[in-house]
């Protein structure tokens, strides 16, 4: 049997979660809902948060993913309890990741989910108290060369790039140096597994 490819910590958030969402949502009273992803490849997320004077004072969470996902929203469950909306906004899977002490190169796209049902929790809850688009997903370039960034990608797949090349006629991204091909890769490779 091969060794156990993820930390401890990761072991201990996938066979231990916390705040997950174990009765119906209603009994918990959220007041902020977000949901992503796409039950038809399997990985889907679902977040509630209680809010209040713009502190998360509650969260639950429930999820139709693998163990990397599961320990990842874990993780940032905790992790986001008694913070400000504005500096949960900003967590991004890599903090996530180093929290768990690593996942697998292929499994990194994973931690994905939470973030981005947590973002649309905190829309959520700001559209309802009328301050919708008060908080914006801060963009990261991975093209340095041209200047591309994740949303850059996240818009040309949203248009149909699936591929390298079709990522390279939409954004121009590797067409200077290509260092920035296994990256941007990975980032398609998540999307496809949130949005497909």
């Amino acid at each position: 049997m091969p060794d156990w490819l993820y930390s401890d910590t990761v072991k201990e958030h996938f066979t231990n979660p916390q705040n997950v969402l174990l009765g119906d949502e209603a009994e918990f009273a959220a007041n902020a809902r977000g949901q992503t992803g796409n039950i038809k490849c399997g990985d889907q997320m679902l977040m509630l948060l209680k809010i209040n004077d713009d502190v998360i004072t509650d969260v639950r969470w429930k999820t139709y993913g693998c163990a990397s996902a599961i320990a990842s929203t874990s993780m940032l469950s905790e992790t986001i309890k008694g913070m400000k909306i504005e500096d949960a906004y900003k967590i991004r899977p890599e903090d996530l990741v180093a929290k768990l002490g690593g996942l697998p190169s292929f499994k990194v796209h994973c931690s994905v989910l939470g973030d981005k049902a947590l973002r649309a929790a905190i829309d959520d809850h700001l559209a309802k108290t009328g301050r919708q688009g008060m908080l914006k997903e801060e963009a990261v370039v991975i093209c340095n060369c041209l200047g591309v960034t994740d949303k850059d990608i996240e818009n040309a797949f949203h248009n149909g790039s699936r591929t390298w090349e079709q990522l390279q006629q939409a954004t121009k991204i590797g067409t200077v140096c290509g260092g920035c091909k296994e990256k941007a890769m990975e980032l398609l490779h998540g999307l496809e597994h949130i949005y497909s």
